[in-house]
This record gives C-alpha cells, sequence and structure tokens, in this order.
C-alpha cells in the first residue's frame, strides 16, 4: 500500500508543454514505436483511456508496471476472459495497488498483445535505495553518469514533497536512486519486447515514470515515442508529455495521514 500512497503525488509543475486532448483524440494519435501512457494509478477514467489507445493501437506487446515477469508468465487467453479468475491468478489483491476492476479495460483491450511485466522485487529496490541505481542494474541506461546540473536537487525536493515531508530530505537521494533503477528496468523491458515483437509497444505506468524530461522516455533511444500523461484537473499548464488528457479527480483521502 506503501508503494501506492507515494505514487498518487503525480503532478508536479515541468519545463516540457504538452498538448491537451480530449479523449476521442485518443484514436487517432501519431504513428510511434512506442506508447508511454501516464496515470494516476487510482483513477478509473485513466485506465479507461489507457485501454482507449491500447484498442486504437493495437500493439504487439504490453508492459505493466504493475506486473512481475512472473505474473505476466501466468496470463493466459483463457484468463483474459474471467476478471476474476485473472485477478485472482495475478493475486492482485495482495499487491498493494488499486481494486483489479479499474484496471480490468486495460486487460480486456489487449486482444492478442504479449504481456510483459517490468516490476523489480521490493530487495533490489531497496537495494538501489542504499546503494544506487548502478549497483544493481548496471552501467546501462545513463546509470554510471551523474545527474544534470540541478536536476538531483529538484528532484529530491520533489520526492520530499511526494512524501509529505515526513521523511528527512537526506534520504530522498536514495529515492531517486530508487526511481532511476525503477526508471531503468522499465525501459530495458520495453526494449525486449519491441524486439521480441516488433512493436509498438505500449508502457502503462505512472505519471512519474512517463514523464519525458528524466522519465523512461529519456533512455529510450533510436526509437520513435509517444507519451501520453493522464492528469486530474485542475492540472498545471505545464507537463511533461507529448500529450495530456485532463479528467476528474478522485475523491480521495489525503494520502499523507497514513504517515501520521
Amino acid at each position: 500500500m506503501r508503494r501506492f500512497i507515494f505514487a498518487i503525488a503525480a503532478l508536479v509543475a515541468v519545463s516540457a508543454q504538452a498538448g491537451e486532448i480530449p479523449m476521442g483524440g485518443l484514436d487517432t494519435l501519431p504513428v510511434a514505436d512506442v506508447y508511454i501512457l501516464g496515470e494516476v494509478h487510482d483513477n478509473a477514467l485513466h485506465h479507461e483511456g489507457q485501454a482507449r489507445v491500447v484498442r486504437a493501437v493495437k500493439p504487439k506487446a504490453v508492459v505493466f508496471e504493475m506486473l512481475s515477469p512472473e505474473q505476466a508468465a501466468k496470463i493466459t487467453p483463457e484468463l483474459l476472459k474471467d476478471q476474476t479468475a485473472l485477478g485472482a491468478a495475478l493475486e492482485w489483491e495482495a499487491s498493494g495497488w488499486p481494486d483489479f476492476v479499474i484496471y480490468w479495460p486495460i486487460f480486456a483491450a489487449l486482444g492478442d498483445a504479449q504481456v510483459y511485466g517490468a516490476a523489480r522485487s521490493r530487495e533490489q529496490v531497496r537495494r538501489a535505495f542504499k546503494e544506487g541505481a548502478a549497483a544493481v542494474f548496471g552501467a546501462g541506461y545513463g546509470l554510471d553518469q551523474p545527474l544534470p546540473d540541478g536536476q538531483l536537487e529538484q528532484r529530491k525536493q520533489e520526492q520530499f514533497a511526494d512524501h509529505c515531508e515526513a521523511m528527512p530530505l537526506e534520504m530522498m537521494g536514495g529515492m531517486v536512486e530508487a526511481q532511476r533503477f525503477r526508471d531503468a528496468a522499465f525501459a530495458d523491458t520495453v526494449m525486449r519486447a519491441l524486439k521480441d515483437t516488433g512493436g509498438p509497444v505500449v508502457l502503462i505506468t505512472g505519471n512519474g515514470h512517463a514523464r519525458k524530461d528524466w522519465g523512461v522516455p529519456s533512455m529510450l533511444e533510436g526509437v520513435k515515442v509517444l507519451v501520453v500523461g493522464f492528469v486530474e484537473e485542475p492540472a498545471e499548464a505545464k507537463q511533461p508529455f507529448d500529450f495530456c488528457v485532463v479528467t476528474k479527480p478522485v475523491d480521495r483521502e489525503d494520502p499523507c495521514l497514513a504517515f501520521k
């Protein structure tokens, strides 16, 4: 549950400008090798929009942040016909993600797409926090390079805010490394799916991982990437995506209450 609480604080002021489009615009997106679809995890409207993109794009592969490779391997055509059976097979209820019912539209839209799980173990994420992303993942995807001037401090401040300023600021460097590790894992899975299937590939992930300036898109080289962020109103004027779909917000409790 903690992973979800940390992830829903996804909207921050950023430097790239996204073109706002309505849900109907998702049916005619430009052609790309990889479509990265951000979300606020507990907003059902965002998953409906992602499912709409999947139906329109007809990808050869769909990569889920929410699934491990082992979970993805359990998915069969028969399970994709049964929402309850699929949720049980994935042990979704114990995963800490929002109710499976709001993610079901994406799975129902998969068609013949191959499913990939991009999640890494909690132990690996903890190691990245303590030892650095490169120590766990290796030197790929720029993890062995220092972040550009000013970016580390900005990301630490944003992690501090996302964690409700309930954890020491000194710990946020580790949180940034954990985020970089997960971004690299997602990017690596996307590239493997593209190589395996020829694409296009869709990545389902949180808005923080979908951002173009330093998220997964910034790690993908040599491929055409299109990013759609699903955000809640009132939305910041600047968003780090190619396109932005603004929806009504979910009525939720203050996530910072969990820290109290």
